[in-house]
């Protein structure tokens, strides 16, 4: 039986929620695997200590460079490129490898044979055992954010017998779909903040669209959770348990314990939801397609990810990240928007969209987004050659038993590979509405945002996106800053969680990128990640604790390894409710009331600035 737990959004407790279910059923003598597929931030095995671990190095055949004596600069694979990962300069053809998918089609389409393939290394796997519980995950490399999926799909070969639970990563993206896509039952955490239920309402959408019919976890109930169970009642969604709001918990997850053995109170809970799943898992359940909720409704200015000219005209622009989801990130970025007075804010963190929810934008100009292809393969032109499967890299390509060749939409990356090989033209391809972009007005000045559609990938092209209309929006403001009325224009971007596609796309180029994490092993574990690809972006960083009086010896710990990384730590936070109740009242912390978490953040925001001026620099 293999369980995916997942959420619309980080934070909501799905590592909390995974381990503990492992440690429990491996307690009453069961088979249990763990396989932690949130290969960008995997935490398990922080709470489920590893014995004899070992390590698996994932590698892929991919384009590891050009040879210069057989490339004639013609240029037929800059267009053929899907991912703006070949460009053609001044006679020379440039390969950015962060950019690259590895789908192979350059090595198509180029008449000399120009494209020297290799395997290239992608993350690896880690092995071991933690007590009875098999215990396997990924690692993904820093910056190889396309790969996530095929990184996955390899950890998944090591689904065990009896129960395999699939820590999920978050979001509704591409490798969220290739962990929960062939799961018996996929359980998605949620709690009861307006955020969650906006990012349930998307994960929902997600599982039912690729034939999964979920059910739902209530974590830190006890919060007003009336608008969380009146959408899971118009959505037919069953709720397997409830798990109290406790700050013990927190404390508990905090130092790497389990609540289950800390806690032994909260035994039962968890001895009832591992019931409760597998009850639900064996049963036959309609896919509730019918209830599927629209997203956004196509039409207006087509856009597509472009680069902008290096030499034009570029503001400055301050990323707002995590290394996981439910830090505060959003929450943050809203006061530092409220605060700058006059600049342009971004909504990057395009696959669970939240800073809408506070700043209410008006819209004032919308499209659709077009990120790449969707391909189908006409069967009355196919002649079954069978090329097509041959060259597929995502494993998009599927013959049925009667053996015709048709596309898993939910692999395929439109890369265009099986048209570029098909020998009869039976591969047909037409633009993919991938999601939608805004720019709309809000009380603190104009805003870019988007919305990328559940399942689908180029993320990271919808981030492009949103930052150049960001700086569209900003140009003019510049040329008030030239005469002197307005200071300079500054963009506040809300990126991505995580260290995949649309953190890579929402940090770099950027000027300053603030961390928000929480002082807890997991938040240590992921800052870490996060300077990683900061430092190999090369923009400065600094970071804020969140709730830092929750574990104050670990706060401690993350301003030490905050000084080793050459950071800059602007600051700390206390745990305050405050931050949800201005959330539900759609307001911004400081907006709410002077609580010592808004003074808290007040003092950051003028660190921040100061922070970001070269060192010496006054």
């Amino acid at each position: 039986m293999k369980i995916s737990i997942s959420s619309g959004k980080g934070g909501t407790g799905k590592t909390f929620i995974s381990t503990n279910l492992a440690a429990l059923s491996a307690q009453m003598g069961d088979r249990v695997t763990l396989l932690d597929c949130d290969v960008e931030e995997p935490n398990s095995h922080l709470f489920l200590k590893l014995e004899g671990e070992r390590k698996e190095p994932v590698t892929i055949t991919s384009p590891v460079g050009i040879d210069a004596d057989k490339c004639t600069a013609c240029g037929k694979c800059v267009p053929a490129c899907r991912y703006n990962a070949l460009a053609l300069i001044k006679g020379k053809m440039l390969l950015f490898d962060e950019l690259c998918h590895a789908c192979g089609v350059c090595t198509l389409v180029c008449p000399e044979g120009a494209f020297i393939e290799g395997e290239k290394e992608i993350g690896e796997l880690r092995h071991g055992k933690s007590g009875k519980i098999d215990l396997h995950y990924g690692l993904l490399k820093t910056a190889a954010g396309g790969m996530s999926p095929r990184l996955i799909r390899e950890l998944k070969q090591h689904t065990g017998e009896g129960l395999t639970i699939l820590d999920s990563p978050p979001g509704t993206a591409c490798s969220s779909v290739e962990t929960v896509k062939d799961a018996d039952l996929c359980v998605l955490v949620a709690d009861p903040t307006p955020f969650a239920l906006h990012d349930l309402k998307l994960a929902v959408n997600m599982c039912r669209a690729i034939g999964q019919e979920p059910a739902v976890v209530v974590n830190r109930a006890g919060l007003d959770d009336r608008d969380l169970k009146s959408y899971c009642r118009k959505a037919a969604l069953e709720i397997l348990a409830e798990i109290p709001d406790d700050r013990r918990i927190a404390q508990t997850y905090s130092v790497g314990d389990l609540v289950l053995e800390k806690l032994p109170s909260y035994r039962d809970h968890f001895q009832r939801l591992l019931e409760r799943i597998r009850e639900t898992a064996s049963k036959t359940r309609p896919v509730r397609k019918d209830l599927i909720e629209p997203l956004f409704r196509p039409g207006g200015k087509t856009g597509r990810a472009g680069t902008k000219n290096p030499g034009g005209f570029r503001p400055d622009e301050f990323v707002i990240i995590s290394g996981k989801g439910g830090t505060g990130k959003t929450s943050i970025a809203a006061c530092f928007a409220q605060m700058q007075r006059g600049g342009v804010i971004a909504d990057c963190d395009v696959d669970a969209a939240d800073l809408h929810l506070i700043l209410n934008p008006r819209t004032r100009e919308e499209g659709d987004f077009v990120g790449g292809i969707e391909v189908d393969i006409d069967k009355e032109k196919c002649n079954r050659c069978g090329r097509c499967l041959e060259v597929c890299r995502f494993s998009a390509v599927v013959k049925t038993g009667d053996g015709d060749y048709l596309i898993d939409q939910a692999a395929c990356e439109g890369c265009g590979a099986c048209q570029v090989v098909c020998p009869r033209n039976a591969v047909s391809s037409r633009d993919a509405v991938n999601g939608k972009w805004f720019v709309s007005e809000t009380r603190f000045g104009a805003m870019s945002h988007a919305i990328l559609g559940y399942a689908e990938e180029n993320s990271g092209r919808l981030v492009t996106l949103v930052r150049n209309h960001a700086t569209d929006l900003a140009a003019p403001l510049s040329a008030d800053s030239a005469s002197g009325e307005n200071p300079p224009p500054r963009i506040i971007i809300d990126g991505s969680p995580g260290t995949g596609c649309p953190v890579i796309a929402s940090v770099s180029g950027a000027r300053f990128a603030v961390v928000v994490t929480e002082p807890t092993v997991s938040g240590l574990h992921d800052l870490v990640r996060v300077f990683e690809l900061t430092r190999h972006f090369g923009v400065a960083t600094g970071v804020i604790v969140n709730k830092a009086d929750l574990n104050e010896e670990m706060t401690e710990r993350i301003k030490a390894a905050t000084s080793e990384a050459g950071a800059r730590f602007l600051g700390t936070i206390p745990y305050d409710n405050a931050f949800t109740r201005a959330q539900i009242q759609r307001q911004t912390l400081l907006e709410h009331g002077n609580t010592p978490a808004a003074e808290a953040v007040r003092r950051i925001w003028e660190k921040v600035f100061q922070s970001s001026q070269p060192q010496g620099a006054s």
